[in-house]
């Protein structure tokens, strides 16, 4: 007889303590300038994607209470139903303005977003080409999608471009997938230069700028560094980091927009974002259009601590710090919260196994006092805890 399914996953559980790799759900009441609450503890948390605190901005929460106070608190239905209320097509507008494209669709969330958009434009007979280091909802979607999926490795041209030139005229389309900010290591892709590789070989770019809008490029994102607009014809991501809600979105032409519109499942089978969190993202994104100053901040936080550390120069807000195994991770965690530091621990399958690690995010509001805090935390409890 087979084990019962309470006893599967006891089996599993067991497994995933052994291995230091069980997950918590811990109540984590935030605050404004990176304030924490968290298992009766008050600490100052470094690890939360709010990097330019826009979800504790009050005009950001006036515009929710506004909108749920006019329209109510949810939508009722499918935005292809009666779900696609007024305010999604001011959101779509500033979006599109602010990535330079002339349509926008917001979804759900980042993750039904890559899970809609890739199977609705590639399928069968088509390639896939996707960075090593890719979210995993790029992936997923891309899995979805029935296209054969080829991984290149991280940031490396020469090896996307033997892939394209070995492979790309076997299969109708192609489209290459690429993270614009890598959320756990916190580099960026070569993007322009990505682009150019997909002009040469007939396929279309698409990035995952979750953690790139309102942090990089003035604001603009990762098709946007140097202060020249890169060719991606699909730029996709999140209203969850740095503009401080939720949802998705992805930015591209009217005619792409309006395709992925009647195809992306996760759009059409799914109830559309309630008014408080549109109107909550579209006065995010205006603050973000309208002040490069405060979305320079957190990579200037992040250098003030790397250049400390004599850690790599930051490229964005995210820094990571490997420590290897996920129990040493775990106890760099709770070393750094005993210090008042809420950093959580980054275990596999999230990394590579080995690469257990600290990643640390810097926020425009987080003190210069309160980082030197860190660092010396850092310096004195984490460092010595790395492998040789």
């Amino acid at each position: 007889m087979t084990d019962s399914l309470d006893q599967f996953a006891a089996g599993k559980l067991a497994d995933l303590d052994a291995r230091h790799l069980r997950r918590t759900l811990i109540d984590t009441d935030r605050g404004p300038d990176g304030a924490a609450r968290r298992g009766g503890r008050d600490l100052l948390s470094f690890c939360c994607n709010d990097y330019l605190n826009l979800s504790q901005h009050p005009d950001v929460k006036r515009a929710a209470i506004d909108a749920t106070a006019k329209f109510g608190a949810g939508a009722g239905a499918s935005r292809l139903v009666t779900g696609n209320h007024s305010l999604f097509g001011s959101l779509e507008t500033r979006l599109a303005r602010l990535k330079g494209t002339e349509d926008a669709c917001v979804f759900g969330s980042g993750y039904l977003a890559n899970l809609g958009i890739i199977p609705a434009l590639v399928g069968e007979g088509d390639l896939i080409l996707a960075d090593a280091l890719s979210h995993a909802c790029l992936l997923a979607g891309g899995r979805l999608s029935g296209a054969e999926q080829v991984i290149f490795r991280h940031n490396d041209l020469d090896h996307a471009a033997e892939i394209l030139t070995a492979r790309r005229a076997g299969f109708r389309h192609c489209l290459i997938v690429t993270d614009g900010v890598f959320s756990m290591d916190g580099d960026l892709a070569p993007v322009a230069e990505l682009a150019r590789l997909a002009r040469r070989h007939d396929a279309w770019l698409m990035t995952d700028d979750a953690h790139g809008i309102g942090v990089v490029g003035d604001g603009r994102g990762s098709s946007f560094l140097d202060g020249e607009k890169a060719d991606v014809p699909l730029q996709m991501g999140t209203l969850s980091k740095a503009v401080g809600g939720y949802g998705g979105y992805l930015c591209a032409s009217r005619a792409v927009v309006d395709l992925v519109r009647s195809r992306a499942r996760t759009l059409v089978y799914s109830t559309g974002l309630p008014p408080g969190v549109v109107a909550a993202a579209d006065k995010a994104v205006e603050l973000i259009a309208a002040q490069p100053d405060l979305c320079a901040r957190p990579l200037a936080k992040a250098r003030r601590f790397t250049r400390a550390l004599n850690l790599p120069d930051a490229q964005s807000p995210i820094v990571p710090l490997i420590l290897g195994p996920a129990d040493v991770a775990l106890g760099a965690s709770e070393l750094l919260a005993a210090q008042g530091f809420l950093v959580t621990a980054i275990r596999p399958p999230t990394v590579p196994d080995g690469t257990a690690r600290l990643r640390f995010t810097f926020c425009a509001e987080h003190g210069d006092a309160d980082i030197d805090r860190l660092i010396h935390a850092v310096r004195q409890h984490v460092l010595p805890m790395r492998a040789v």
